[in-house]
C-alpha cells in the first residue's frame, strides 16, 4: 500500500461546497468527515478556471482502479445531492469517492474501504472534467 500521499489540487469553488457540506452534516452520518477534511486542509486550492484538465475535480467522470481487486470503474465524482441511483455516480461521501477528489492521472492514493479495509485507488483516465470543458459554475 502506498503510504505517501500524492499531492491533490482541489477547486476553491468544490472546496467551498464541500466544506458547507461537511459543516451541514454530523460525524456519525458521516464516518469518513475527518479524513476528507484532512484532504481538503493539504490540498493546493485553486481557482476553477487554473485547474490542471488532469485533475479529478468534482462531477469528474473518471476511469479509475482499485488496486487490490484490479477491478476498473468509469464513475462520475458528484455530491450526494446527484445520487440518483444509477450505477455511473460515486457520492464524495462513499470512501472512493473521498479518495479521488483531487487525484491526477496516475496518482495512487491509499485510503480506507468500505468497512475500513484498505484499498488503493490509482487514476487511469479523466472523460470528463467540467473545469477544462468550459463549465466553471457548475
Amino acid at each position: 500500500m502506498v503510504t505517501t500521499k500524492p499531492p491533490i489540487t482541489l477547486s476553491s469553488l468544490d472546496v467551498d461546497r464541500i466544506e458547507a457540506l461537511l459543516a451541514a452534516l454530523p460525524s456519525s452520518a458521516f464516518p469518513g468527515k475527518d479524513g476528507l477534511q484532512a484532504e481538503i486542509d493539504r490540498a493546493d486550492i485553486v481557482a476553477p478556471e487554473e485547474m490542471p484538465p488532469s485533475v479529478v475535480t468534482m462531477n469528474s467522470t473518471v476511469q479509475f482502479s482499485i488496486v487490490e481487486t484490479g477491478k476498473e470503474f468509469v464513475l462520475s465524482l458528484v455530491y450526494p445531492r446527484d445520487m440518483d441511483g444509477s450505477a455511473d455516480k460515486i457520492s464524495i461521501l462513499a470512501p472512493v469517492g473521498s479518495a479521488l477528489l483531487g487525484l491526477s492521472i496516475g496518482d495512487e492514493l491509499g485510503w480506507p474501504g468500505p468497512g475500513g479495509k484498505p484499498m488503493t485507488v490509482r487514476v487511469k483516465q479523466i472523460m470528463y472534467q467540467p473545469e477544462s470543458a468550459g463549465e466553471l459554475h457548475r
